[in-house]
């Protein structure tokens, strides 16, 4: 077996699992990390077939993560759900979510064809395939419903920015100091942005993209279309700049989907995921460089998100 490099390595345990997951003759023959996640490791795993054949898995491994079982199990449940839906997600192989038999928590999936695109050529293209891919997900009708989203922001939790709009993020944190609006359930992804989007698109070719694959379903929820719309659009907007953020919620209702009716109720959950986004600038950051945006510092990151809320709260004004 080989390693792409040395973060590639599987864990003694975790390899013995793998393998009894497999088929007949088939072994590892080669592992690579893959960057860009913020809380999980992330590995493909080239696996050999006794007639020189090779097919790929995806390990993600969740190492001194809290919740760590919880976020493995809602995975599995949302893996298998998806299996037979338009929707295109990855197969469950196998999962361990207390580490019963692995060093740490881990879950093994097929791979999907494809890769993430978070460069800005192309966006135009995109955003509007991304809005689709959305109100399919929220059309799904579960027999058995996930849990009720959670946020952990709070109003005295926000991370304001240096050289922030301190107005604007002062009448902002007022919004979320208010109950939720109420709202019609549906099914969430409740981490759907560029990220964990897969998209077959050729670099001479952007405005053919097409997406292939959504994956990372561990914080799959019952909640508010909104919820995912806004965390799309707080992504868009610090990816491509805050005018892409706003453009987000106009593509999702093109595209057949349904948010809140009140413009006070859609800046509840808009303001709500900017704010939230404040307490994690530099883990997001720093995921984005790894993944091929070495220009995305925590500060230019942190400037985008004060230009994205400030945005908002003018245009409630």
């Amino acid at each position: 077996m080989t390693n792409h490099d040395e973060a590639a390595a599987v864990r003694p345990l975790t390899l013995a699992w793998v393998s009894r997951h497999l088929e007949a003759g088939e072994r590892i023959v080669k592992t690579e990390a893959l960057h860009g996640g913020i809380t999980a490791e992330i590995r493909r795993l080239t696996i050999g077939a006794p007639d020189g054949s090779t097919r790929d898995l995806v390990l993600r491994t969740f190492v001194n993560v809290e919740h760590a079982e919880d976020w493995l199990n809602r995975e599995a449940d949302a893996l298998t759900l998806l299996t037979g839906t338009d929707v295109p997600a990855p197969g469950l192989v196998a999962v361990d979510p207390t580490a019963a038999h692995c060093e740490y928590p881990s879950l093994l999936r097929t791979h999907l064809a494809g890769r993430t695109v978070l460069d800005d050529e192309g966006v135009e293209t995109r955003v509007p395939l991304l809005a689709r891919q959305l109100v399919a997900i929220h059309a799904l009708q579960p027999a058995v419903r996930p849990r009720e989203y959670v946020t952990l922001t709070t109003a005295d939790t926000v991370v304001t920015p240096k050289g922030a709009d301190a107005a604007a993020w002062a009448a902002a944190i007022d919004v979320i100091r208010k109950p939720a609006p109420p709202y019609e359930g549906r099914f969430l992804h409740r981490d759907f942005q560029p990220g964990n989007v897969l998209f077959d698109v050729l670099p001479s070719r952007p405005a053919d993209a097409r997406i292939t694959g959504v994956v990372d379903w561990a914080a799959t929820s019952w909640g508010p279309a909104d919820l995912d719309v806004a965390h799309c659009s707080t992504n868009l907007a610090l990816l491509h700049g805050p005018s892409w953020g706003l453009r987000f919620s106009e593509a999702y209702e093109e595209a057949g989907g349904v948010l809140a009716a009140a413009a006070n109720e859609r800046l509840y959950w808009q303001v709500r995921d900017g704010l939230a986004c404040s307490e994690e600038v530099q883990q997001v950051a720093k995921s984005w460089r790894e993944a091929g945006r070495p220009e995305l510092t925590t500060r230019t990151v942190e400037e985008r998100l004060n230009a994205y809320v400030t945005a908002l709260m003018d245009a409630l004004s």
